[in-house]
C-alpha cells in the first residue's frame, strides 16, 4: 500500500475528524497513521480489539479502521460490540480476506463500508471523508432531536382553572396509547397545543410530528400533500414526492379542523388509520406506515354526519379518545396566567406591565375568538403602549362596549364584536379574522349565520 499522489486532493473533509486504527499487522497500522496525521485532528493506532474497545469506551472517535483478522477479538466482534453498547463511531472493515460474504455481515452488523487489502491509500480518503460526513450527520440528527425533547418537555399549557387542570390530564393519560384522539373545541382555544403535548408525552416524542389544515389548503391540492405522488402523476408532477403520511411515519400526525376533509378523502384516510396502507397518486405500489392520528375540529361532527358531510365510520375511528376544550369564558382563572405567558416570551416587553383596572376588563371579555384573540390584543397592548404601564385606554375601545351578562345571549355579543371588528377593518374579512384570532372560513360561517354573506 503506497500513498498515492491524489491522496491529498481527496482529504479536504478529513481536518476535524478523530480517527482509530485497529490492526495486528504493525506495517500497515503505522503506515496508516502516518500518512492520516497531518490530515485529521487527532489519530491512533491499537494493535488488537480489546484496546481497541477500551479506548472507544473512553473517547469518541468519528472513524474506526477496523482489521477483520485480529486475535482475540476479531473484528466481526469487535463490530458487533460498538453496536451493541450503541458506541457513536462509523466502522470501515479493512479485510486481507476477499470474502464477499464476510463483507456482507459487516455491513448488515452495521459497518459503513469495507476495503479489500490491498488498497492503495488514495482509495481510503473518500472511504473516511463519507464516514465522517455520515457521523456529523448522525450528531446532528441526535441535537436535534434532543433540542425537540427538550421543546416539548418545556410546553406548557396554562391551566389554572379545573376545566383546563382536568383537559391536561386527560392528555397526558391517552399519550400513552396508540388510539387515535379526537380534540374539540371552537377556534383558538389551544387544540393544536393540546396536540403537541399528547405527542410530546408519548413514546413517539422522538419522532416526527407533522400538521395538516383540512380546512386551509385547497380540496384540490390536499390529496397529494396527504399521500404524495409519483413522477407524472399529474401535470406538474415533475419528480416524485412523499406525502406527510410518510415524513409522520413512526410519528404523529395532526389532522386539523378534520370537519372540513373533502369527502373523496375521508374514505382514503379510514383505510390508512384501519391498515396502515395507502397508494401514491399515480402510484401501484402499495405504501405502508406506522402513524398515530389526532385530529381537532371546531364543528359538531355528528350533525355534519346527519347532513352527509362527514363519514360515521371514520367519526368512529378518529373518536376512539375524545377531550373537549372548554372556552376561553369558561376558564376566567387562566386569563391572567395567559397574559403574563404571552407577556413573558417577548423579553422586549419585559418591563411593561398591565395595571388592575386593564386586567379587570380583559378577565371580563368574553373572547369569542378565545386564547388566539387574547393573544393578539396581549402583543397590541405591549407593542403601541406609551408608557410601561398598561391601562385601559391602550386596550381595544370594543373590549369596554361589550354588554354586560344578562343584557344579551352570549351570542349576541360574540355577533356584535365580530361585526364591530369587521367594521374597523373596513369590511376586510381577512383582516378582521387575523385580528379575532380565527381562520377565514371560520369567520365566513359567522357572518352566514349572521345573515350576511361570507
Amino acid at each position: 500500500m503506497s500513498v498515492g499522489n491524489r491522496f491529498t486532493e481527496n482529504t479536504m473533509g478529513l481536518a476535524p475528524a478523530k480517527v482509530m486504527i485497529a490492526d495486528d499487522e504493525k506495517n500497515i497500522r503505522e503506515l496508516l497513521r502516518d500518512v492520516l496525521s497531518p490530515l485529521v485532528s487527532h489519530v491512533v493506532a491499537v494493535e488488537n480489539g480489546v484496546k481497541a474497545l477500551g479506548l472507544l469506551e473512553k473517547e469518541e472517535f468519528d472513524v474506526l479502521l477496523l482489521d477483520m483478522n485480529m486475535p482475540g477479538l476479531d473484528g466481526i466482534e469487535v463490530l458487533k460490540r460498538t453496536k451493541s453498547q450503541d458506541i457513536p463511531t462509523e466502522v470501515v472493515i479493512l479485510t486481507a480476506h476477499a470474502s464477499v460474504m464476510t463483507a456482507v455481515e459487516a455491513m448488515k452488523l452495521g459497518a459503513y463500508d469495507y476495503l479489500m487489502k490491498p488498497f492503495k491509500i488514495v482509495e481510503l480518503a473518500p472511504v473516511i471523508e463519507k464516514a465522517y460526513e455520515k457521523k456529523k450527520l448522525r450528531n446532528e440528527n441526535l441535537l436535534l432531536k434532543t433540542q425537540v425533547k427538550r421543546q416539548w418537555e418545556t410546553l406548557s399549557i396554562i391551566a389554572e382553572s379545573p376545566a383546563m387542570r382536568e383537559v391536561l390530564e386527560m392528555a397526558k393519560k391517552v399519550a400513552g396509547s396508540a388510539y387515535p384522539v379526537l380534540i374539540i373545541g371552537e377556534s383558538g382555544v389551544g387544540k393544536e397545543l393540546v396536540a403537541r403535548t399528547i405527542h410530546g408525552s408519548s413514546a413517539r416524542a422522538d419522532e416526527s410530528y407533522v400538521v395538516i389544515n383540512c380546512g386551509a389548503i385547497p380540496e384540490n391540492m390536499i390529496e397529494s400533500e396527504l399521500f404524495g405522488f409519483e413522477k407524472g402523476a399529474f401535470t406538474g408532477a415533475h419528480a416524485r414526492k412523499p406525502g406527510l403520511l410518510e415524513i409522520a411515519h413512526q410519528g404523529t400526525l395532526f389532522l386539523d379542523e378534520i370537519g372540513d376533509m373533502p369527502q373523496p378523502l375521508q374514505i382514503k384516510l379510514l383505510r390508512v388509520i384501519e391498515t396502515g396502507c395507502f397508494y401514491r397518486l399515480g402510484g401501484t405500489r402499495e405504501m405502508k406506515v406506522d402513524v398515530r392520528v389526532l385530529s381537532a375540529t371546531n364543528k359538531n361532527l355528528k350533525t355534519e354526519i346527519e347532513k352527509g358531510a362527514f363519514r360515521q365510520d371514520l367519526y368512529y375511528r378518529i373518536s376512539a379518545l375524545k377531550l373537549v376544550l372548554p372556552p376561553l369564558r369558561d376558564r376566567q382563572e387562566d386569563i391572567v396566567p395567559l397574559i403574563m405567558h404571552f407577556q413573558s416570551r417577548d423579553l422586549a416587553f419585559k418591563q411593561k406591565m398591565f395595571n388592575d383596572p386593564a386586567l379587570k376588563i380583559l378577565s371580563a371579555y368574553s373572547w369569542p375568538g378565545n386564547v388566539r384573540e387574547l393573544q393578539h390584543v396581549v402583543h397590541r397592548a405591549l407593542l403601541l403602549s406609551k408608557g410601561n404601564v398598561i391601562g385601559p385606554a391602550d386596550l381595544p375601545s370594543d373590549l369596554m362596549m361589550e354588554p354586560g351578562p344578562g343584557s344579551a345571549r352570549l351570542d349576541d355579543r360574540e355577533r356584535l364584536h365580530v361585526l364591530t371588528v369587521l367594521k374597523k377593518s373596513g369590511g376586510d374579512k381577512i383582516k378582521t379574522a387575523e385580528i379575532l384570532g380565527i381562520h377565514p372560513k371560520t369567520l365566513a360561517r359567522k357572518l352566514f349565520g349572521y345573515g350576511l354573506a361570507g
